[in-house]
């Protein structure tokens, strides 16, 4: 699992402020918005509209604030069409960054990914340099606190493929088309998870000490802080120890 999962984890076990809530549900809503767009307002009829409206609901994002924003995807309401785009480029000590936004437009978008980049210790990198280090998989966390055997046995008949302990997490690891039916059958067994979404994985990490994990964490704060950007990827980890010494920072 990387460093910005688990420091994501960790954020939101802390709490977050009603700002950032805020923000959450507006990046989540607008995902929702051009899942419908791209396949449909049936949950059951479109896998990515189906991961999007169980992401708002366990964010606690109101349910007629979803139902509007699938009716803004598929035409029914007015909505603004937003363009997907991927950025690559390398933080601090060498790490290499996958930036997913949605932008209605690409000039602004572009311009201000640019400057968060080069400001804060990294550069944007061409279509390609960084992307063929990360392949797209399914990924479930749940506290290392419950049973391996219980984990296993619904688990893998549901369809993971991996399950690996990483400090304070079981990391589930499943192809992303298998996700909505692991985490349904987690569901239906009362196995608590913390997350279930698709996540870009690196095939190698960097390991970061504490200057670099703290450089390294702020641009990438910085990234998930515009409101163009969905989620970010990179290919560091971070030792829990380190993780909490920032928590603790903030």
């Amino acid at each position: 699992m990387s460093g910005h999962s688990k420091w994501a984890t960790i954020k939101h076990k802390k709490g977050a402020t009603d700002a950032k809530r805020g923000k959450l549900f507006a990046k989540i809503i607008k995902q929702v918005e051009v899942a419908a767009r791209q396949g449909g307002g049936d949950p059951d009829g479109n896998p990515t509209l189906r991961t999007m409206f169980q992401k708002a609901r366990d964010a606690s994002v109101p349910l007629d604030t979803i139902e509007r924003a699938i009716k803004r995807g598929t035409g029914e309401l007015e909505g603004v069409n937003y363009e997907d785009i991927t950025y690559e480029g390398y933080a601090p000590a060498g790490v290499a960054l996958l930036v997913d936004t949605l932008s209605d437009n690409r000039n602004r978008t572009g311009a201000e990914m640019r400057a968060l980049f080069t400001k804060n210790g990294g550069g944007l990198a061409k279509p390609g340099a960084v992307s063929w280090q990360f392949s797209r998989r399914g990924i479930v966390l749940l506290s290392s606190d419950l049973d391996e055997d219980e984990i296993m046995m619904v688990a893998l008949e549901a369809g993971a493929e991996d399950m690996t302990l990483d400090g304070q997490f079981w990391n589930l690891t499943c192809d992303p088309t298998d996700l909505p039916g692991l985490r349904d059958a987690l569901d239906e067994a009362d196995v608590k998870y913390e997350s279930a979404e698709a996540s870009m994985v690196p095939s190698e990490t960097i390991n970061l000490d504490l200057a670099d994990a703290r450089s390294v964490l702020r641009m990438v704060d910085l990234l998930d802080d515009h409101d163009d950007v969905q989620d970010v990827f990179g290919n560091f980890d971070i030792s829990d120890e380190i993780l909490e010494q920032l928590a603790d920072e903030e």
